[in-house]
């Protein structure tokens, strides 16, 4: 399992020791054996480029998910493999803990979540699967919150 994490923003200092341990954890949690993972943190110019460039959206977003797996045949060994990358865009993450009344390290841990999520398949296109991925976000960042202390970020 290989989780690398970069920060290329300077809107909050951010431990990424304890950011890596929180990840790694929600991957065993999720009995994904072979992981390759690369979380980027960065600012809302850089996330508003890949934005733009990459989903035709305007502006900034808070977390955008690139999945590298190569897709699997029925034969294939059955326990999920992880290989993208998650940019998450830490001034989203502050606003967004701001309007939702949280703190911006448990946003930051709940885009990790819902990155993963997407690489394992999870969908949030319709409102139907959409609320089913918020449910598991949800349970999966209920259960870092009590091992984690996110606010140690």
């Amino acid at each position: 399992m290989n989780v690398v994490i970069a920060s290329r923003q300077h809107a909050r200092k951010i431990n990424r020791r304890l950011l890596k341990k929180i990840t790694t954890a929600l991957l065993v949690d999720l009995k994904i054996e072979n992981a390759e993972l690369g979380i980027h943190l960065v600012a809302a110019p850089e996330m508003t480029r890949l934005n733009e460039t990459f989903l035709r959206h305007a502006g900034p977003t808070d977390v955008i998910t690139f999945d590298y797996s190569i897709p699997r045949s029925r034969t294939s060994d059955p326990s999920p493999e992880l290989h993208g990358e998650i940019f998450i865009c830490v001034d989203e993450a502050v606003l967004q803990a701001r309007k939702f009344g949280t703190n911006w390290q448990s946003e930051v841990v709940r885009y990790i979540v819902h990155g993963v999520l997407h690489l394992l398949g999870f969908d949030d296109a319709s409102a139907g699967v959409r609320r089913k991925m918020k449910r598991q976000e949800a349970r999966l960042l209920r259960e870092l919150s009590r091992r984690f202390p996110l606010s140690g970020l």
